[in-house]
Order: structure tokens, then sequence, then C-alpha cells
């Protein structure tokens, strides 16, 4: 399709609502139009955190929240495959090399946020896997042979974050693990990635907790050193009572833990509780959900859907009823309403309603076993019309768009 477009941009904006994907696309065919589009880039910005910009078929680049260049290569299927360079903040070539499914794959080279070689040689699966890594001044500091060796691993911005044993390209064996700031955190032993034998220290180098074949309990730290998770360990996995905290460092979850997954307990939002109830697998099972500290649904989950039970107005009125996955339902993301309409089998079926993080309605329409399907309406940002037509499994089938240079309606089909 973009080969059809004469154009000097196709901008391709990817809105992440708190781990919720939200996408709609531009077409920029020249200078007069690029000036006519009512855009409010700010507002965009505040949302995304990155758009995309293809300059011809197979060939992208990637901006970050700031406007850097965060990656530039080749493209195929929407994902990263070919050669390409990935950036530092400050500009500075990260990485420069071959990638397979968007994912490190073949001979590349990578350096530190000062532009310093710290590896060069081939990778698989996003993994360092045979090669050299090296110093400040070019010195060889370790070899890696299918992915075995002594490795040192560095945060960001060049400082040490891990130096042990490597084996399949993963920590396995003895090792050391530092914070952002340089100071000791742990020092033992590693299976599969895992920690598993060893003992975890604070910043004055006190032993706050030991492991023992993956068995104990823990504390987790943010790369800054504020705590992250405090609770029990099995098979080096979260299992049993713990607590999460969010960056913050205020409470986001206490509770259990299974398979390092959630499994029963409390989760907060930005210190006010957000769900209390039961978790299997990392899903939520049963309990009671709150927005903005009131409220919204009780009852039970499946696949973490929300599938028997009742909703709730901010007044403490019920407004909806799902048995066994089926009624109406509100979806919400940090408080705000994501989505009003049908749920068959815990998925969004019939009439429904898609909303902008500001509260502006996003999209209006059908939807079948989870995907737009049926005829729909589709809104910019700004509240105008984008597009009006039909969808069939989650794609624009007949469409109708709203022109903002003058000229009317346009028809086409995909």
């Amino acid at each position: 399709m973009l080969e059809n477009i004469k154009s000097n941009y196709l901008i391709q904006y990817i809105f992440s609502l708190l781990n919720q994907k939200r996408k709609f696309k531009l077409v920029i065919n020249n200078k007069n139009l690029q000036k006519n589009l009512d855009i409010n880039l700010i507002d965009y910005k505040n949302l995304s955190r990155k758009y995309i910009v293809y300059e011809k078929d197979g060939i992208r680049k990637e901006y970050n929240l700031n406007d850097k260049l965060v990656f530039e290569g080749e493209y195929l299927d929407k994902e990263r495959n070919g050669k390409g360079k990935e950036y530092y903040e400050n500009d500075d070539l990260r990485f420069e090399g071959e990638y397979l499914n968007g994912k490190r794959n073949g001979i590349g080279k990578e350096y530190d946020s000062n532009g310093i070689l710290v590896f060069k040689g081939e990778y698989l699966n996003g993994k360092r896997w045979n090669g050299n890594g090296y110093d400040s001044n070019n010195n060889i500091i370790y070899i890696l042979k299918d992915g075995k060796g002594y490795v040192k691993e560095y945060y960001r911005y060049g400082n040490l974050k891990f130096e042990g044993e490597y084996l399949n390209g993963k920590r396995n064996g003895s090792g050391k693990e530092y914070n952002l700031n340089g100071e000791l955190e742990f020092e033992g032993e590693y299976l599969n990635g895992k920690k598993w034998n060893g003992k975890g220290l604070d910043k004055n180098n006190n032993n706050i907790y030991t492991l023992k074949d993956g068995k104990g309990y823990v504390k987790e730290y943010y790369y800054d050193g504020n705590l992250k998770f405090e609770g029990e360990y099995l098979n080096g996995e979260r299992n049993g009572k713990g607590k999460e905290y969010n960056y913050k460092s205020k409470l986001e979850f206490e509770g259990e833990y299974l398979n390092g997954q959630k499994f029963k307990g409390k989760e907060y939002d930005d210190g006010k509780l957000e769900y209390e109830g039961e978790y299997l697998n990392g899903l939520k099972k049963k309990g009671i959900k709150f927005v903005n500290g009131k409220l919204e649904f009780e009852g039970e989950y499946l696949n973490d859907r929300k599938w028997n039970g009742k909703g709730y107005d901010e007044n403490g009125n019920v407004v909806y009823e799902l048995i066994n996955g089926c009624g109406k339902v509100k979806e919400y993301i940090g408080g705000k309403l994501l989505f009003e309409g049908g749920y068959l089998d815990g998925k969004r079926n019939g009439k429904g309603k898609e909303y902008y993080y500001n509260g502006e309605l996003k999209f209006e329409g059908e939807y079948l076993d989870g995907n737009k399907n049926g005829k729909a309406k589709e809104y910019y940002y700004n509240g105008e019309l984008e597009f009006e037509g039909e969808y069939f499994n989650g794609k624009r089938r007949k469409n109708r768009y709203k022109s903002k240079c003058g000229n009317g309606k346009k028809k086409s089909k995909i």
C-alpha cells in the first residue's frame, strides 16, 4: 500500500495508554496538507511516548517523546528485519547490526552512552552469543562462545550491572549484581537467569536476605535503589506472600505470589486501593475493583476478564451485571473510562464506545468476538470525525474519510 502513496512522510502514531496500545495513522501528502492538519502534537506526545516516520517502503525511523531518534533501519511485517541502528537520548550510537523478527539477530556492535564499544560479535534472539566484550580502553575483557563465558553487563549510562558466568546466553553460575549507584545488591549463584543461591545486601553491605535452592524471603530494588518488592521466593520466582511497590516507593501490591505471579492480595494505584482479592497465575480470580477509591466491580474474573459479578457507579448503585462473561461492561485505565458496551464470553460483543484518555469519544460501533466488526465511526483526538464506514475482523473495510482540506468526502476501499 505504501508504494502507492506519493508523499514526503507517513506518520504512524502509537498510543500506549498504561499498557493499552491505541493506534491511528495520518498520511501527509505534501507541505500544504501538513499545514492544514489540525493536530495537537503536545497532547499526542503526552499519551503516545513515541512516534514513527516512514521515509519509504521498508525503511523506518522511530522517535521518542523528546523528538530524539531512537532507531532507523529496515522493517518487514511491522517488525525490525534487516540492518538497523539504535541511538541513546544524547544521539550517540547504541547498536548497529542485523535484526530478525524484531530482535537483534546476526552480526552487530553495541556501545555505551559515551560512544565506547562494549561488545562486538553475533547475537541470537536478542542475546549476545558469540563475540568479544570490551572495556573503555578497547581491551577485550571477556569472550562469549555459543552463549557461554564470563560476562559483564552494564546499565544504560555505563555503570556495571552484573558480572558473572553465562550459559546459553543467560546468567548461570557465580555472579554479582549491582544497582545503578554501583552498590552490590546480590552475590551468589544463578540458574537459568534466576537468583538461586546467595545473599542480598543493602547499601551498607549488610546481609538482608539469603536464598537457598531458589527459596527465601527476598527484596528487589529499582535501578535507583528504591524498594520494588519484598516477599517469598520459590524456584527462583515470587511465590507466596509479598509486597510490591511502584516507582514512587508507594505500595503497589501486597499479598501472595504463585509461580512468580500475583495470586491473592491487594493492588494499589499511586497509593490508592485499586483491587483487593485473589490472583491465580498472575491473573485476577475473585475480588473487588476500585476506581478513584470507589467500588466499581465486585465478583469473579476469568483470564483476567470480569466474568460474574456486579458493576457500580460512583454513588454505589448497581449499573450492570455480568453472568458468565455476558452483559454490559465499563472498562477503565488509571481511573479513566476506556470502553463501555456489550460483552459476550468475556469479550467485547455488540455495540460499544471507546474513549481517549481525555474523555473524548474515539470510536463508536459494533464488535464481534473482541474485534471491531460492522458499522463504525472514529474520531480524532480533538473530536473531529476521521472515519465512517465498516470494519471486518478489526480492519477497515469500506472507508469514508472526512477531509480537512475542503475537498469533501473521499471514498476508497482497503
